[in-house]
Order: structure tokens, then sequence, then C-alpha cells
């Protein structure tokens, strides 16, 4: 490593710029400490920061790079879209050629609009259920977030939580009276609540593994029950697919866990690396919304052709083969943590699906936003400096999910677990 001096000078000037020196909040580092790195590059499963150092990365802009960075095929069809121009305002064949993909991987996904970014997506699929039901309330669990919408920064998790903030000001009293909150993996409690405002809740919206409270997989029971209870309440089931789209399974949540949603929400994947998102599921629910149905919703760069682009290149070149492949080498990544950990004596509880993956310095296996909040934080933030130190990047923050990559090869990992055992031994101490 050569120091950190150029970023910590570039984070100096951003501070007098930025809020608190950045454009989203977790990455300041305000869960680990320290000076934020700033990136210049990234070549497959490399980033490199100003300062010339080189890391294994494991956050992949926050999951949107299953191929690696800056792979071929997504920017020479970024070099081809380009040239035809940056936005038109206007339907194109390129956002019609994505929407039929994401269809043919997810069909149960029967009509979709594309918008630029997840909170549009939760936001507006959150509008077409109270529209479809008549009602106001939403249920939403603890430690799960679905972006920076009002309705859903109630104990939300993510940056909310590494900043030590369970609700935001600026949210009305009256907005946050209409999300009800449950324990994540917690069916009795869904039931009562449920049972208790069941003419008022629109929908059931939840990430159906949980990444922004770290990674919480569903208990097999409480996907299943959740599917059971809006029914039973008439009430709108919605899958935050947003991080696990494209990376849990290759169609998603209803392919691994076999429970469908009526509407579902994507972005990261889809985008390729860059700014799109999506809303969509049954089609009578979709035709409510404008042009075809009363439900308002709009946006200038909805289905800008560079966003659309580089989404088709990603997702085609996604198949089913590479997706398990990928898949192979996560569990491979995450057993070996394990057997470090276990022999260095470290409480260490870890899991994975698909591509997506993550750790907890605790014992016992976290179910829930409060057994996540009950692991060692101030080991990770000492494990986090070290890993640094040995070139390696994980999510600055004890509340998020890591993942991997087409572009990890085998060597990658078993660098990757020589490094992490350097570091686990020198965070313990």
């Amino acid at each position: 490593m050569s120091g950190h001096s150029r970023s910590a000078e570039l984070m100096r000037r951003s501070r007098e710029i930025f809020p608190g020196g950045v454009n989203s909040p977790v990455r300041a580092f305000g869960g680990v400490g320290g000076t934020p790195i700033v990136a210049e590059r990234g070549e497959g499963c490399r980033l490199f920061d100003v300062d010339g150092n080189e890391y294994i990365d494991f956050v992949l802009s926050w999951g949107p790079l299953v191929l690696g960075h800056a792979p071929p095929a997504v920017l020479d069809a970024l070099d081809e879209a380009m040239q035809r121009g940056t936005s038109f305002g206007m339907p194109t064949a390129l956002e019609l050629r994505l929407g039929e993909l994401i269809r043919e991987r997810m069909p149960h996904m029967e009509r979709l609009r594309f918008v630029s970014s997840g909170t549009e997506a939760t936001m507006s699929a959150v509008r077409v259920a109270r529209a479809h039901t008549g009602r106001d309330g939403i249920l939403k669990f603890d430690g799960c977030y679905h972006g920076h919408g009002d309705s859903f920064l109630v104990k939300a998790g993510s940056g909310v939580a590494t900043l030590g903030l369970p609700n935001s000001p600026g949210v009305p009293a009256a907005l946050a009276e209409l999300t009800y909150v449950a324990p994540y993996n917690d069916v009795p409690a869904v039931e009562r609540l449920v049972a208790e405002q069941r003419d008022r809740i629109a929908a059931i919206i939840v990430e159906p593994v949980v990444g922004n409270a770290g990674f919480i997989p569903p208990d097999p029971a409480f996907l299943p029950a959740l599917r059971r209870v809006a029914d039973a309440a008439g009430a709108v089931l919605i899958f935050d697919e947003v991080m696990t789209g494209f990376r849990i399974a290759p169609a998603g949540a209803p392919e691994r866990f076999g429970v469908h949603p009526d509407l579902t929400t994507l972005g990261k994947v889809i985008g390729g690396g860059l700014p799109v998102a999506a809303y969509g599921g049954r089609a009578d629910l979709m035709d409510a919304v404008a042009p075809a149905g009363p439900v308002y919703q709009a946006g200038t760069l909805s289905g800008n052709p560079l966003a659309m682009a580089a989404g088709y290149a990603t997702i085609s070149m996604l198949t089913r083969d590479l997706h398990d492949r990928i898949a192979a080498r996560t569990a491979t990544l995450v057993q070996g943590f394990r057997e470090i950990a276990a022999r260095r004596g470290v409480p260490f509880t870890a899991d994975h699906a698909g591509s997506m993956w993550g750790f907890f310095f605790r014992a016992e296996p976290v179910r829930n936003f409060a057994d996540a909040r009950g692991s060692d934080s101030a080991l990770f933030k000492r494990f986090f400096h070290e890993a640094l130190a040995r070139g390696l990047y994980f999510a600055p923050s004890p509340f998020e999910a890591a993942f991997m990559s087409a572009a990890h090869g085998d060597q990658d990992v078993g660098l990757a677990l020589e490094r992490i055992d350097a570091a686990l031994g020198a965070a313990r101490g």
C-alpha cells in the first residue's frame, strides 16, 4: 500500500462541497471510522484508488457489477449506444429489448416500467398497491431498506443503521404512522400485526433476502407465510429485489424460494453499472399505471438508452451456467472464511445465496436486524481496516451484504482468503 494521502486531500475538499463529503451516506466510512478511499478505476474484480492502491473488490458498486468492473461487452454496448445519442425522452427499441429479456428471465413480471433508481421503483410499487386496495398502510420489516422514500425510513437498515439514525427527520409523522414494522423472519408477529390492521394494510414489502442489514436469509416458512397472509388480508405482496434480482438465482426469489409476489422491484444488475431500476408484476396491477390507467408515475430519463444498453449486455452475458459458476466460487469463499474464523477462534457466522453473501462476527446465526446489531461491530471495524490495508475492499459497514462477480477467478478467491486470514489475525489481536 502506498498510503492514502491523495484520497484524504480529495475528501477534505469534498467536505466543503457535499454533505459529509459524499453523495451517499455509507461511503463516508461512518460505520468503520477513518477517511474514505477515493476510487480512480476498476478492472475485472480489482478496484484502484487515486493513490494507486489495488483491491480485490467485494462491494462491486453495491451489487450491479455482476460481470466485474469495465467488462468489454458492456463497454462495447455503451460505445455503440452513445454514438446514437445519450437521451431522447421517447420510446426506443433498446428499452423494449431489455424489457422483453427481463420478462423472459422473470416471467412473473408480466408488465414492467423502467425508472432511474431503486427508490423510484419501490415508491411506485407502493403507489400501485395503495391504488389497487384503496388502503394507505404498508408493512415492512425492521432493518429492510427500500430506498429513501418517506414511507420507508422507519426502522430502515443500511446507511440509516450505520449512522445510528433509527428514523429520519423530515419524514412527516402522518406518513410514518402509515408504516407498520415487524421483525424479519417472525411469522407470528406478522400474523398479529396484519390481524390488527387488516383493513389498513395495502402492501407487504420485503427484501426476500435482506442485504441492507447485512446478509440475512429467510427461514423456510417466512416467505410462504407472507404470501398466505397477504392473500388472506387482500394486500399486495411486493418483493424488493433491487439487490437480489439476478443475484440469488437467475429468475430471482420466485425461483429460489418458490414464492411469487404480486409486484417486484429490480435495480442494480439490470443497469450493468448505470442508474436504472424497474417495477412490475401482475398485468392487472401494472395496467393501472399511466397512461394505461390512472396511477401516475413519470420520468424523463426512464428507459435511458445508455442504461438500457448496459443492462441488456449484462443480463445477456449472465447465462445460467455463468451464474452457477459465480455461485460456486461464492460458496468456496464463504466456506474458506468460516474455516479461517474457526481456526482463529473468532465467533463468526456467514451465508450466501447465488453470488450474494455476507458475514457477522457472532457465533449464532443471524435471523433478523436485532441479531445483526448484536454482532461484534468493534471487531468488524478493525477487520475492515486490516483487510483494506491488505488489498481487500468490503463494504464500510457491518450492515451490508457482499458480492461476487464473474471476474473473481479461483486464484482471486485463494488470494482473498490468504489476505482474510492475515487481516482477521491482526484484527483479533
